[in-house]
């Protein structure tokens, strides 16, 4: 991995959309179809990052946040309304037909397979596509079948696959002209644990051994903490966060979470933790279920000693356990806080 080369650079990315704005009632309705009113939407505002040869790069951030729009406007779908972008030096909106071999794309929900033909066969119209030479597409579809486990449904049409086969014949397809950066959006969605293990592997594979630079968008943060070290997230068309996975538990991973079996379903009723710290909602909540309690707790706001202390002093507990906050708990808390920051 050559991170010092940059393969993306993002700097100041805007894109604004006009919106209609119909006034209520009939009345209005006519008055928008002769004088229509818009009005100015920012869906991304002034986004700029950088991503190195042979990166993979976390891309995340809650519904509505901006992702699709950077990635279409990554990709050459959508033009910036200011700012701008290269992948491997090109503009993605200026020579669409030299930058799409640069490029491969894969949406979870969308396939560029064509459904009625066998999966060999696609693979061989999209050769042509994007002009492979013969010697090189038998390399590479080589690889690809041995690394994505393509052998035992490459003669089957593409409506007979499963979702985790369908989805593994997709990356493939994007991969097959060999370009530099891979643009993946949701690749695990609606895949079982074991399937979604065997394409995480196959991406970081494909990464090492190809040095493909990689924008990974997705709601799985397993995904996220297998494959990339580094995330950007964004929120209301805004960054709020870039950098290491480290970095983000360090900087908001003061949350712990305390587990613990009382001996009665009643002990966790004495136990007022708020009240005895001055905790915040922000800082504390607690979910019981019989004998079992999980608090969560800021261990800025109490350390972690008081808080094992104060419960083990009130009652007694059979088993007890606390461990740091997961990345899921720190992103919600990153994302409940937001652009407010």
């Amino acid at each position: 991995m050559n991170t010092e080369l940059k393969m993306i650079t993002v700097d100041k990315l805007r894109k604004e959309f006009k919106k209609t704005v119909k006034e209520p009632g009939l009345k209005g309705s006519i008055k928008s179809l002769f004088r229509p009113k818009t009005e100015k939407v920012i869906a991304v505002q002034d986004i700029s990052f950088e991503v190195g040869q042979g990166e993979i790069l976390g891309f995340i951030g809650p519904n509505g946040a901006g992702k699709s729009t950077v990635i279409k406007m990554l990709t050459g779908i959508l033009t910036p309304t200011a700012g701008s972008c290269t992948i491997n030096g090109k503009n993605p909106t200026q020579n669409r037909r030299s930058y799409v071999k640069e490029i491969g794309v894969v949406f979870g929900q969308r396939t560029q397979l064509w459904w009625d033909l066998p999966l060999r066969e696609t693979y061989s119209v999209l050769k042509e596509i994007y002009e492979v030479p013969e010697d090189s597409y038998k390399k590479r579809m080589d690889f690809l079948t041995e690394v994505l486990e393509l052998d035992r449904f490459i003669t089957s049409p593409v409506r007979t696959l499963s979702l985790g086969q369908r989805m593994r014949a997709d990356i493939a397809a994007s991969l097959l002209h060999s370009p530099k950066v891979l643009f993946l959006d949701e690749p695990t969605i609606g895949l079982d644990v074991v399937v979604k293990e065997n394409i995480r592997r196959a991406i970081e594979h494909i990464n090492r051994q190809e040095q493909t630079t990689v924008i990974l968008t997705t709601h799985d943060l397993a995904d996220i903490e297998q494959l990339s070290k580094r995330i950007v997230m964004i929120d209301k068309g805004v960054k709020v966060f870039d950098g290491t996975i480290a970095s983000l538990k360090q900087q908001y991973g003061q949350i712990r979470e305390m587990s613990f079996e009382a001996d009665s379903p009643k002990a966790a009723a004495v136990l007022n933790y708020a009240e005895h710290f001055g905790l915040s909602e922000d800082n504390f909540s607690v979910e019981a279920e019989g004998k079992s309690v999980k608090v969560r707790f800021n261990s800025a706001a109490v350390p972690v000693s008081e808080m094992l202390s104060y419960t083990l002093g009130k009652i007694s507990v059979s088993d007890i356990s606390v461990k740091d906050a997961d990345i899921e708990e720190i992103i919600r808390r990153l994302y409940e806080q937001g652009v407010e920051e």
